[in-house]
């Protein structure tokens, strides 16, 4: 039996799970504009472990949502992923905050778009079939009229996550879905990591780093 501590921090949305096989045991999660991480997450470790009945050592793994996302928000997960594969001598999984994203929707045919929200009309976005192959990696792009036009030019087109929000009423083809209400959660990381926990597929945890997917920009203010 492999147990699997999953840890959501790419957005807004602070969420922890214990999994076991693959199976949701217990969820801790809290949404918050106000970026709850550095003061909720360790609380909802605790708590989920606690919840399960489990003591830590006797998880199996971590696995931590890898990006891309809020560059704060990622590294705190990330680090609270890393202390806790070094404490634990236990194994560090890597998680696509998009791809667990894209199994948040079921559809028979077409095509799902994780879409995070960045800067002004730009999103982090990538391409899934109807059974979450790749279509296309994870890109940054400005959205424009003919954003993802190829894809609704041939099927229905899902658009999910905070960056379907900047396409409403820019994306007009009756073939795009929108739906702004998915956020990235810990409880879509569990059969995602239990597969890569089954072929030893870890991260060196020294060297590990998130998918910011754009470099982290400080603004400073102008000199008077």
């Amino acid at each position: 039996m492999a147990i699997i501590l999953n840890i959501e921090t790419a957005t807004t949305n602070c969420s922890v799970s214990i999994a076991k096989n693959g199976e949701l045991v217990f969820l801790k999660e809290y949404n918050s504009a106000n970026f709850s991480h550095a003061e909720q997450l360790h609380n909802f470790i605790n708590e989920v472990i606690k919840q399960a009945s489990l003591t830590v050592k006797q998880i199996d793994a971590i696995a931590v949502s890898k990006g891309p996302g809020s560059y704060t928000g990622l590294r705190i997960g990330v680090s609270a992923a890393k202390g806790l594969c070094f404490s634990l001598d236990k194994p560090l999984i890597s998680v696509p905050t998009l791809e667990s994203m894209a199994h948040q929707l079921k559809i028979e045919d077409g095509y799902i778009i994780p879409a995070l929200d960045a800067r002004r009309m730009e999103v982090y976005a990538k391409v899934f079939n109807s059974d979450y192959k790749v279509v296309r990696e994870t890109e940054a792009e400005i959205i424009d009229a003919t954003s993802f036009a190829t894809y609704a030019a041939e099927k229905k087109v899902y658009i999910i996550g905070s960056g379907a929000q900047k396409c409403i009423g820019v994306l007009e083809n009756e073939n795009f879905n929108f739906n702004t209400e998915i956020v990235p959660s810990a409880k879509d990381m569990c059969n995602l990591s239990y597969a890569k926990y089954k072929v030893n597929d870890f991260e060196d945890v020294a060297y590990f780093e998130p998918y910011y997917l754009k470099d982290f920009l400080v603004l400073q203010k102008k000199k008077k």
